[in-house]
Formats: structure tokens, sequence, C-alpha cells
């Protein structure tokens, strides 16, 4: 454990500028133009996401083992969604998102100091264990931010329907676009999730050291891709949009946290266990 203070510096910068995007987007009038993400707020993230990375590096892998319970695994994905948003918001819109993703990667960062892990994983030299790892995090990522962006159309589609132009609406773009977005992240990130399903069963010994067991992590990851398989499908089949898609997101984003997420918050948290 590094101490509160290294999680505490990228921790505040990212609530800083949370609430400074918040402050000067969608705080203001609706008269007043729509801003895009100026050079000193793209460095001012970059730094963060750079303090972010470099002390959850050593949470990771500072005594020379990883470690990696719920509170790393919630650090890491928030920090890779946070990642993935920067590069992103240079080719598309994706003001609407920084008012939820910030506030939630400050609280994440913090959580790795007020949770320490001490869940050792083992066979972290393998190759295929660390294009497994990588390839489950990044989709992991990817599907935060999908379930952050099927919040905010809730949201704009609901005043919408009432008729109410707001500020945040104001700084949105069109619903139809921000749709065609979720159903783009949903379709990469499910490829990932597929192909971290594959490595893992059909590689189960040389990735995790050990034969495959059905336990609650397989259930409810497979449950996980059973959902957004079922909804890519319903999507292109029968045309599915507006609320019915944004359940079916928010349903398989919580059954994957449950998978690893949740299962490890138990062991580490409610019943006190480590392992």
């Amino acid at each position: 454990m590094q101490g509160i203070l290294p999680h505490l510096l990228p921790a505040s910068l990212y609530a800083f500028l949370g609430f400074h995007f918040w402050r000067t987007r969608w705080a203001q009038p609706v008269a007043r133009p729509v801003q895009g993400i100026h050079i000193w707020e793209r460095g001012a993230l970059a730094i963060a996401l750079l303090m972010h990375g470099h002390v959850l590096y050593g949470e990771l892998f500072g005594d020379g083992v990883m470690r990696f319970g719920f509170s790393s695994a919630l650090s890491l994905m928030l920090w890779l969604a946070v990642l993935i948003y920067w590069v992103e918001s240079f080719h598309a819109r994706l003001e609407g998102l920084q008012p939820l993703v910030l506030p939630l990667a400050a609280a994440c960062a913090l959580l790795p100091a007020l949770f320490p892990g001490q869940h050792l994983v083992t066979n972290v030299t393998s190759l295929l264990f660390r294009l497994h790892f990588f390839i489950a995090m990044v989709a992991y990522s990817l599907f935060t931010l999908a379930a952050l962006h099927a919040i905010i159309m809730a949201f704009a589609e609901r005043r919408l329907h009432r008729g109410e132009l707001t500020r945040p609406l104001a700084s949105l773009p069109p619903l139809l676009t921000m749709e065609a977005l979720l159903f783009r992240l949903v379709a990469i990130a499910f490829t990932l999730l597929t192909l971290t399903l594959v490595s893992g069963f059909a590689f189960s010994e040389t990735v995790f050291g050990k034969a495959l067991t059905l336990n609650h992590k397989t259930l409810f990851s497979v449950l996980s891709w059973l959902i957004f398989a079922t909804l890519l499908i319903g999507r292109h089949v029968w045309g599915w949009r507006g609320r019915k898609a944004l359940r079916w997101t928010m349903a398989g984003f919580a059954t994957l946290l449950l998978a690893y997420v949740g299962s490890r918050f138990v062991l580490e948290v409610i019943l006190g266990r480590l392992g």
C-alpha cells in the first residue's frame, strides 16, 4: 500500500475537472454556444491519467507480484475508460460523459488506498494471460463508457419527451448520433468480451495455470455475453432502440460487474476473506 496521498492527487484533479466541465458546460444558460474541449483541459486530463496510471501500476505490481482485488479492478477500469474517452474525444463529441465519468474516476482512484487488494494473481508471466487480462479490462472499460452513455441518453430522452430544453441537452449530440455511438461501443466491447471468454475457455490451463472451473464468475460472464449478444441481434434484426436498448445495456453491464468486481467485493469486504 502506497498511502492515500499518491491516490489523492489524481483523484483531486479528476474531481476538479469534473466540476469544471459541469460548471462550464452543463450549468450554463442554453443560449450560450456549445464549447469543445480546450487544449489546457486535454492537458490537465492527460496529467491526471499519467498520475493515476503511475499509482495504479505501483498498486498492481509494487512488490514484484501482481495484486488485483476489486478496488484495483475498478480503478483500472475507470483509468482505461477515461483514457479511451480522452482519445475518442479527438474524433467525436462526448461532452455529456464528462460530469459522469470524471467523478467516478476520482472515487475509483482512491479505492485502492482505502481497500488495498491482497488477491495474488498467479501465472502473470504467461503471454496468453497478459493478453487475456488486457483484452478483458479494455472490454470492461468500454462497457463502462457504454453504460454511462446509456444513462445520459435515458436522461436526455426523458427530458425531450417532456419538452424541457436544458443546457445539458443543448450540449449533447442528437439522440440518433448518441445511439449510433452507444452501439459502436457495445459492439467493440462485445467483440473483446468474446475474445476474453474464448481465450479463457480454450486455454484455461495456460492462461490461469489451472483447469476451467464452472463458478459464479464464469456464469455471470457468460450471462453477460448472452445479454449483449441478444441486444446486438435485436438491434440488427428487430431494430431495437430507445429505452429497450438502454435497459438491455444496463442489464448486461450490471451482470458483467458481478462477474469479477462483485465477487471480489463480497470476498474481500463483506465476508472479510482474502482469496
